[in-house]
């Protein structure tokens, strides 16, 4: 397998990753990607260990959490072997502060996310969605303190524009 530095953070991930939004199925929309479940997850997981993918992308909103909770169980005793990228800010739920880039929304997401992957930290922490009420400032502040405890070890941004904050620095 062919591995290449992601951006510029140094850390080394193969050319393909192995997304989950199939896991779990939990609703129409995610029904009509797929249904994996636990045997073929793990399956699944052992074919892209084979063939040198350790790289495995999920988001806490795929199936509403399922899609972490069967990676996750899938992962098991593999942890040392696998790189696992999870996104927040969309919603889990109706509940108010349950969509955001707010401190308290992605400190929650984060650990809940902890849980149903049955893991310690979370290599690669993306930034699901664009938040325009909540200052960057607030978010990186956040995503700081989640790198210092070991939580997360990078973070990334999916469908996000940060071009009017491209001088934002953590001091």
């Amino acid at each position: 397998m062919e591995y290449r530095t992601l951006g510029a953070s140094g850390l080394k991930v193969p050319v393909l990753s192995f997304g989950t939004a199939t896991f779990g199925g939990g609703n129409a929309f995610f029904k009509a990607w797929g249904s994996t479940e636990g045997d073929e997850a793990v399956r699944m997981v052992n074919l892209c260990l084979d063939a040198g993918v350790n790289f495995f992308d999920t988001a806490n909103v795929y199936s509403r959490g399922m899609s972490e909770e069967i990676l996750g169980n899938a992962l098991k005793g593999l942890r040392n072997r696998v790189l696992i990228s999870t996104k927040a800010t969309f919603p889990m739920s109706d509940r108010s502060n349950d969509y955001s880039s707010s401190r308290y929304h992605l400190i929650r997401a984060c650990e809940d996310s902890l849980e149903r992957l049955q893991t310690d930290h979370i290599d690669i922490y993306h930034m699901h969605g664009f938040d325009g009420v909540t200052p960057v400032e607030g978010s990186l502040r956040s995503l700081d303190d989640l790198i210092t405890s070991g939580k997360i070890r990078y973070i990334f941004l999916t469908w996000y524009s940060i071009t009017k904050y491209s001088s934002v620095t953590l001091s």
